[in-house]
């Protein structure tokens, strides 16, 4: 299953860094989600991407946005990493890769996680998908851009 724009966002619970579970559906109704997958805590591009929406995440607020960050990795590495970084949103843990299955986020190059951000309505309708490796700042560009316009 490929999740696409129009699509209602599969529902999850996953593990939070402060080890809390955490639903898709307990954070839409208020607030849009943008959902980012990302491949694993610590490595460059994904230190990048987190501190990107980290740098912007007054601005998700200030559209009416949640920002959520999903990777593998388990609770106790998200943590660490969200600690380093300062980050302010949630890192879910989502250890052998159900909802990134789920979403139908693919490897690149069929070995490295994809880095795929979804941006989900209040409604809980899939806005906009952008997915790139190597554009990170083109994440958090697009999703706030598309949330300014009304989407």
């Amino acid at each position: 299953m490929s999740v696409k724009i129009g699509d209602t966002a599969p529902d999850f619970t996953l593990s939070s860094q402060s080890g809390d579970m955490v639903s898709l559906h307990d954070l839409l109704g208020r607030k849009a989600v943008v959902l980012f997958f990302y491949p694993k805590d610590g490595t460059p591009g994904c230190t990048m991407e987190s501190c990107a929406f980290r740098d912007s995440y007054e601005d998700f607020k200030d559209a009416g946005a949640e920002v959520v960050g999903i990777s593998s990795d388990g609770v106790a590495s998200h943590q660490e990493f969200a600690g380093r970084h300062n980050l302010p949103f949630l890192l879910l843990s989502d250890e052998g890769g159900k909802i990134r299955s789920l979403y139908g986020v693919s490897a690149t190059l069929g070995v490295f996680p994809g880095r795929v951000t979804y941006l989900i309505g209040k409604d809980g309708v899939v806005r906009n998908i952008f997915s790139s490796q190597l554009d990170i700042q083109r994440h958090v560009d697009e999703s706030l851009k598309i949330l300014r316009d009304g989407g």
